[in-house]
């Protein structure tokens, strides 16, 4: 009988992975027992996918509040002052990081982005801005004058006064703080010239403007953990990026060096069942809640490694278009076979082709870890590993 089932997408449950385990072996052997207790057969070209969290644990990958103000005493060689430039509002993401920056200097100078920062969390609506005509691309604010014009900010989902929230997080840590809201990098400069970038994936730009416009010393949080300090882990390539909360005073860093550990998973399952399967590792997804306007990508990339039949981009007809342009005139078994002689002839860059409008130009990796991370959820489902089935398939198979 023909296939009826494309994609399918299941969470395999895996033991509590702990520093020091061997995950290689667990992955492997938790996606065969899920497929022998389920009944089900690996195949060439399926995807077995696991989160960034317990890469990063197994390898240990964690750093104390106390090893980050050691970090920042370094950059700073000396000064007092540092600017913390645009960082998300987030407990999980950026409160105890902030702790850290905070233990490691004299005084904080605090910029937020407004209306929302950069993964869509908001400290006020933008009608509101227009209600009081401000203009977020010209107008610096203090935490006064915003409290002043849209008082308190109380996020919807969390109930966090995140201007509230941060400042006594540097208060706290022993450092005196001073909070701006503006949107211009360039804001900050008037408060001090070391600046630490906070901004994810707009940081190489703010970078540029910050020091053409005269800054003294300007990092990025991927310059912070980039290398061990005092036997923490680190990230050689994202630093604090995509690190998140372990306890209230170590954090959990995005995993390092895991091209080996894709490879050998690989490896193994093929040794053990005869498919060639793709690997990746894999943080957030890259989509957007139109509801609460939340941006999921607040890692630095949404798979930090993954197996070469993984790279590129989906090369797709759209089945639509030919349904009702090039086979307008077919239905029933003629229209199908004209469908599948298409998808079968189709060239192997689709870029650009009218009958390819409308599908995804996103990259594989970006596409599956997306699916990965809302099948594996971030709380209590305990599957940190993604099997994808059918992925590769096309109308054809």
């Amino acid at each position: 009988m023909e296939r009826m089932v494309g994609t399918v997408a299941r969470g395999i449950r895996a033991p509590v992975i702990r520093e020091g385990d061997n995950l290689a072996n667990i992955v492997v052997e938790s996606v065969l027992a899920a497929a022998e207790a389920e009944g089900f057969a690996l195949r060439d070209r399926d995807v077995v996918a696991v989160t960034e969290a317990v890469a990063a644990r197994a390898q240990g990958n964690y750093a104390t509040i106390g090893q980050i103000a050691e970090d920042i005493r370094r950059k700073l060689d000396g000064d007092t002052t540092l600017g913390v430039l645009f960082p998300i509002l987030s407990r999980n993401r950026f409160a105890v990081v902030l702790h850290g920056i905070a233990m490691g200097a004299h005084k904080i100078v605090l910029q937020l982005s407004y209306p929302a920062d950069e993964v869509g969390n908001h400290l006020v609506s933008e009608e509101a801005l227009d209600e009081h005509g401000i203009d977020p691309w010209k107008e610096t604010l203090t935490d006064g004058r915003f409290y002043a014009l849209f008082g308190k900010s109380v996020h919807p989902f969390t109930g966090i006064d995140y201007i509230a929230y941060y400042r006594k997080i540097i208060e706290d840590a022993g450092a005196h703080c001073e909070i701006i809201l503006a949107n211009r990098p360039e804001s900050i400069l008037r408060a001090t010239e070391n600046v630490l970038c906070c901004d994810i994936h707009t940081r190489a730009r703010t970078v540029r403007k910050l020091r053409a416009a005269g800054a003294a010393k300007v990092f990025t949080l991927a310059d912070i953990l980039c290398e061990s300090v005092d036997g923490s882990g680190y990230n050689p390539l994202y630093g604090l990026y995509g690190s998140n909360k372990a306890t209230e005073e170590r954090v959990k860093l995005f995993p390092r060096d895991m091209d080996g550990f894709v490879a050998e998973v690989q490896d193994a399952l093929y040794e053990k069942t005869g498919k060639h399967i793709e690997v990746m590792v894999y943080g957030d997804g890259a989509f957007r809640d139109p509801v609460g306007k939340i941006w999921e990508l607040a890692d630095p990339v949404v798979s930090p490694a993954y197996t070469a039949g993984l790279e590129g981009t989906s090369n797709e007809l759209k089945l639509k278009y030919l349904a009702d342009n090039d086979f307008a005139d077919l239905s029933g078994d003629a229209l199908r076979e004209a469908i599948k002689k298409s998808i079968k002839n189709k060239d192997q860059n689709l870029q650009g082709k009218m009958a390819s409008q409308g599908t995804t130009p996103r990259r594989l990796t970006d596409l599956l870890g997306s699916l990965c991370d809302l099948t594996s959820g971030s709380g209590d489902k305990g599957t940190p590993i993604v099997l994808v089935q059918g992925y590769f398939d096309n109308y054809t198979m």
